[in-house]
């Protein structure tokens, strides 16, 4: 193999091995004991109904300005119906008058029977609104709490993580910005393995046996090379 490449090989098997065991404590400080697991899906839901209630309260407050306006030109318009009909002297423009102010009157009805359970809607997920808030203060305060007494459980682990935090970012800065894509995205697709060995000539990310013309071509590498079934870089220990 090339210089650069053996110089960088190294590299990306250390940056696997360092993100399998940053994997491994996140696994373990994520595996919240009952109490937590409890307090943290509850402020999960609480938060989604939080978000549903602000936008129904956002949609419905502009549903609310939209039919207020509509009521008052409804009531301007039976006002100006009913004083119409008070000129009127004649019987068959009477009789239109009558009907126009009825007209205008099942309007106004039309209008304010909505507005007003649109306004008790709102005023109700207002309450609810509030009192979920409230909830969620004292779920988070009680989680924070034992979530800190977790945390102090597992002190090596925390610090371990941010030794390897520190390591992966090392490591990391040894690499192009290419590089560094490309490892990131093969984490990401191949379930947390991006490097592995080829051992008998199988790939140990896939267990596909790798050709022989491939195995010749990853001896004499100038550059990381991805398995022809998997993509993951490949190397020969």
């Amino acid at each position: 193999m090339y210089a650069g490449y053996m110089t960088l090989l190294p590299v990306l098997i250390e940056l696997q091995a360092t993100h399998d065991y940053l994997r491994t404590i996140e696994r373990d400080l994520t595996a919240l004991p009952p109490d937590l697991a409890a307090l943290h899906s509850q402020i999960k839901a609480q938060d989604k109904r939080l978000g549903e209630l602000e936008r129904g309260i956002t949609e419905g407050t502009a549903q609310v300005g939209k039919l207020t306006k509509e009521l008052e030109l409804a009531k301007r318009l039976e006002e100006h119906a009913r004083k119409h009909l008070k000129t009127v002297d004649q019987k068959v423009k009477y009789a239109a008058a009558i009907r126009e102010v009825d007209e205008r009157e099942r309007q106004r009805h039309g209008l304010e029977r909505p507005l007003k359970e649109l306004e008790a809607r709102l005023v109700a997920a207002a309450k609810e609104q509030t009192e979920i808030k409230a909830r969620r203060i004292d779920a988070q305060t009680q989680f924070d709490e034992l979530h800190q007494v977790f945390m102090s459980e597992h002190e090596n682990q925390v610090t371990a993580r941010g030794v390897l935090g520190k390591k992966r970012k090392m490591l990391e800065s040894q690499m192009t910005p290419a590089e560094v894509t490309r490892f990131g995205r093969l984490l990401s697709q191949r379930m947390g393995r991006a490097v592995v060995k080829v051992e008998g000539g199988i790939c140990t990310g896939c267990r596909v046996r790798l050709r022989s013309p491939f195995l010749l071509q990853l001896q004499e590498a100038k550059g990381p090379l991805g398995c022809e079934s998997c993509q993951r870089i490949v190397y020969i220990a």
